[in-house]
């Protein structure tokens, strides 16, 4: 059994941090002498470490506690999510350092990667498992093998301008980690198709309206539901970046020949002129 002294002598860690890690029930000591002093063992050095561990990305400590006192996490899958996200900042620090060797060498490159190796690797994953199987054994098919698919997806991902295109997706869910947990917690079949019912009634009331002027309280309230739609769907912070790469989605020619022979002449434009009006074309 360790003092609370000896404790902070160990791991560097104040006293008074462990005393208030303590009143919010984050480390509990194992025990106290007959003269009131907190007595810490192993195990409690080892949930010592585990805090610690998490502390490295500043999460704060609410959120900490919840993840230990979670009961459907043992230690061991603790230990593997610390693993995962230490992981993922390593080899973001071996970016930053090879970045700065390239600088001083002259030889800046100018890294502005978003992804990591093991953040696509997960990303990869996640879209199989979520894939329609027909559409999977499809993709398998045409790349010879789900190794050969794999490592396309790896290249194409990885690329400069894909890492580009990513860091405007990542602004509009309000940073990476939001993006990837909504990407690694898809919508199921059912609520996607209720979403997109939705989303085909409001299109048919916005072509509705292609007579009247984009700025008329009637095309902005359509258009603000169509927005709040895409939000909810998309689970974004701020839909008005999202919805503005829509609108120039609607002027891409094969778009809107496809568009226009849904919703009639002029739909596509129609569409993407009332989303610029409603929200300020950037």
């Amino acid at each position: 059994m360790r003092t609370v002294k000896e404790v902070s002598d160990l791991t560097g860690i104040s006293v008074r941090a462990l005393h208030y890690y303590d009143e919010i029930g984050l480390l509990k000591p194992t025990g106290k002498s007959e003269a009131g002093y907190r007595l810490y063992d192993d195990k409690a050095l080892e949930t010592l470490q585990q805090v610690l561990f998490f502390r490295e990305f500043d999460i704060p400590l609410k959120e900490i506690k919840a993840v230990m006192a979670n009961p459907a996490l043992d230690r061991n899958h603790i230990l593997q999510m610390q693993r995962k996200m230490l992981t993922i900042k390593k080899e973001r620090m071996e970016r930053l350092i090879a970045s700065i060797d390239d600088i001083l060498k002259g030889e800046n490159k100018m890294d502005f990667t978003v992804f990591s190796k093991t953040e696509i690797e997960e990303m990869f994953q996640t879209m199989v498992e979520h894939m329609p199987e027909n559409m999977r054994n499809i993709a398998i098919k045409e790349f010879g093998s789900m190794e050969q698919w794999k490592k396309h997806y790896m290249e194409v991902v990885s690329s400069e301008k894909m890492q580009k295109g990513y860091a405007k997706v990542v602004e509009w869910y309000g940073g990476k980690d939001k993006f990837l947990s909504v990407s690694q917690n898809s919508v199921s079949k059912e609520v996607a198709e209720s979403y997109n019912k939705r989303m085909e009634a409001i299109l048919q009331k916005l072509a509705a309206k292609r007579d009247c002027a984009v700025d008329s309280f009637e095309v902005k309230e359509i258009v603000g539901e169509y927005g709040f739609v895409m939000k909810q769907f998309s689970q974004i912070k701020e839909e008005k970046g999202f919805m503005l790469a829509q609108a120039q989605y609607y002027r891409n020619e094969k778009t809107r020949l496809m568009t226009d022979e849904k919703y009639g002449d002029g739909a596509s434009v129609f569409f993407a002129r009332a989303i610029e009006s409603f929200y300020g074309k950037e």
